[in-house]
């Protein structure tokens, strides 16, 4: 007589429909106290064991039979759903296109409880060899957050991204800054366009991109406080950027900058244009108090910016393609720099909380003779009769 299976063992029985051996197991029960149950199925009766025997192995292991087909895909997938709920819409949107193109396609049909480390290393040095080493370390993050994510709902057991390293990759194309004849260039092609102001104030200041795209008339002050002791000069509020939430990058990064007198002048010829650009708008007009601001007042996007500096730029002679707004920050750095400025100076003024940040990505721009010390030596040792 055949042996009964105890309870909690599962069981296996012939479909005549499917005409198939199908292995079940009750992994629970409703509110209602109906049986939750799991199945699976094999041509022959071995094969229905086995699968019986690797639900019942998952269930132990808290893994939900209902997820054995959980893929790479799936889990990306929902983390971007639901595992970024602070994060801007262009982060996201990002991230995104990051999984679109690099995970999805060549690994995403790969069952997450089956991925080992050995295929992730192979998938990223694939990668390695069409993206940069930065681009490596957002892909390989992504998937180790959404794994984690799987992981802490009982999708998949372990996180195998976590064993992984990342490769190196292609060469980024370095940023740059313009030179002091390129600058002058630069500004003389945005006399008499829209960008004039924007172009100015940010290689004048050397403000972030997001920085500028935020701020408004309110924390700008065009007249200053000549009268008070110390005096206040003309300044701009540099507490908000387009992140997420409005804050700065960084704590230090909330602060306030003197406006050079060129500054000034672009700023009060821009707020003139704004002003007959709202009358021009009429009703359309959307009031956000900012200071750069599209034809209705609304914020700008970055790609519009980067399109409009692009047509300066290829007004000043320069290649387009080549350049991106933010080079204009490195270009603040380098023109600040080559007048001779200390490091710890320029860090204050452009935000960092160190001057550790300044000449790791600045580095190429900075002074690279420190002359102090060879100078006083040469004054000691001249003094003493040297040469």
């Amino acid at each position: 007589m055949t042996k009964r299976r105890s309870r909690g063992d599962g069981g296996i029985r012939w479909s005549e429909s499917r005409q198939r051996w199908i292995a079940e197991i009750t992994v629970g029960y409703t509110p209602a106290g109906k049986r939750k149950v799991r199945t699976a199925n094999g041509k022959t009766k071995t094969e229905a064991k086995d699968r019986l025997k690797e639900m019942l192995r998952e269930y132990d292991d808290g893994l939900p039979p209902e997820d054995r087909s959980f893929t790479v895909a799936q889990a990306v997938r929902d983390f971007l759903a639901h595992g970024l709920p602070r994060r801007s819409a262009s982060t996201v949107e990002k991230l995104t296109i990051l999984a679109d193109k690099h995970i999805v396609p060549l690994i995403g049909r790969r069952n997450a409880r089956e991925l080992t480390a050995d295929e992730v290393d192979t998938w990223l040095a694939g990668r390695a060899k069409d993206v940069s080493t930065r681009t490596l370390q957002e892909l390989l993050s992504l998937l180790r957050r959404s794994l984690a994510r799987a992981q802490k709902r009982e999708k998949i057991k372990r996180n195998v991204a976590l064993l992984c390293e990342v490769p190196e990759g292609r060469a980024g194309r370095p940023s740059k800054s313009l030179t002091f004849e390129q600058a002058e260039a630069v500004l003389a092609a945005a006399e008499f366009t829209s960008m004039r102001a924007y172009i100015v104030v940010s290689l004048l200041t050397g403000a972030r991109t997001e920085e500028m795209r935020a701020l408004t008339w309110s924390h700008t002050d065009l007249e200053g406080r000549p009268g008070l002791t110390p005096p206040i000069p003309p300044h701009v509020m540099v507490w908000r950027s387009v992140r997420e939430g409005g804050d700065t990058k960084t704590a230090k990064s909330r602060r306030s900058l003197a406006l050079p007198r060129r500054c000034v002048d672009a700023l009060r010829a821009h707020q003139q244009k704004q002003a007959f650009a709202r009358k021009l708008a009429g009703d359309n007009w959307e009031e956000h108090g900012l200071v750069f601001a599209s034809a209705v007042g609304r914020e700008l996007d970055a790609a519009n910016v980067r399109r409009a500096f692009r047509r300066v730029l290829k007004k000043a002679g320069l290649t387009p393609t080549e350049w991106t707004p933010r080079e204009l920050r490195h270009s603040f750095v380098s023109l600040l720099s080559d007048s001779g400025m200390e490091i710890e100076k320029i860090s204050r003024l452009v935000g960092h909380n160190g001057t550790t940040v300044t000449e790791k990505v600045y580095r190429h721009q900075l002074r690279p003779v420190i002359q102090h010390g060879a100078e006083t030596m040469d004054n000691i040792f001249t003094r003493d009769g040297a040469a």
